[in-house]
């Protein structure tokens, strides 16, 4: 797709929001189009829409985060969203990312660095890309010896780890356990399919700051983590 083709898709966009959730439209967009889409949104100084009688105006990376994490639960949603439910999602995407985009945070957070252990990378790419935009960097692993490897050459800021790495179906409290074990205190979090109650307390019970499989809610774990200020 070229630049002049994307330039005719946002026009085209602009026209539907009248009649459209404009969230809704975002995330088709960014999930249809992906990279294309990201590479001119980089090339903007400011991202601007206008329509349905309101006026929104959001930096370049702070419209990239919320995108990227409206994208992300969408993404992981076990049922089709509706516009509405679509909507409802972008919007506290927008939210939570409109809190954490300070000019405080942005300084802070450009300094962090977490290492996300999963064996489907390509699963977490919006979540990532959410949390990029902060200056957030990142190291993956895709097994629980690459992330010990890893681990023992370089500090981390926080840890991310999925649950089931074939052949273990608990590979994340494998690797936490032996992370605690050996005395590593680096904050754990796990991001798995399931945030039932009783899997959030064994979690915790193991020493991660939590266990969850919404994306909004693991951007904020990851920030708190990091130690996020107002």
């Amino acid at each position: 797709m070229s630049v002049d083709d994307i330039v005719k898709l946002f026009d085209a966009v602009t026209k539907l929001l009248s009649v459209l959730v404009w969230p809704s439209v975002l995330i088709f967009i960014l999930v249809r189009f992906g990279k294309d889409l990201r590479d001119f949104v980089r090339s903007l100084g400011e991202l601007s829409l206008k329509g349905a009688g309101f006026e929104a105006s959001l930096k370049r990376k702070q419209a990239e985060a919320a995108a990227a994490l409206a994208a992300a639960t969408v993404s992981r949603s076990e049922v089709a969203s509706t516009a509405e439910t679509s909507a409802r999602e972008a919007k506290v995407a927008a939210d939570i990312v409109a809190e954490a985009f300070t000019p405080r945070n942005i300084r802070r957070l450009g300094n962090s660095t977490v290492l996300w252990v999963d064996d489907r990378p390509a699963n977490n790419v919006y979540a990532r890309q959410s949390l990029e935009a902060l200056g957030i960097r990142f190291v993956l692993a895709e097994s629980t010896e690459e992330a010990l490897d890893k681990l023992s050459r370089q500090k981390f800021d926080v840890i991310i780890s999925d649950m089931r790495r074939p052949p273990d179906p608990h590979a994340g409290y494998t690797l936490l356990d032996k992370l605690r074990a050996s005395g590593d205190r680096t904050p754990f979090i796990i991001y798995a399919s399931s945030r039932d109650p009783e899997h959030v307390v064994e979690a915790r019970r193991r020493g991660a700051m939590g266990s969850t499989n919404n994306p909004s809610e693991l951007f904020e774990l990851v920030l708190s983590a990091l130690g996020r200020t107002p």
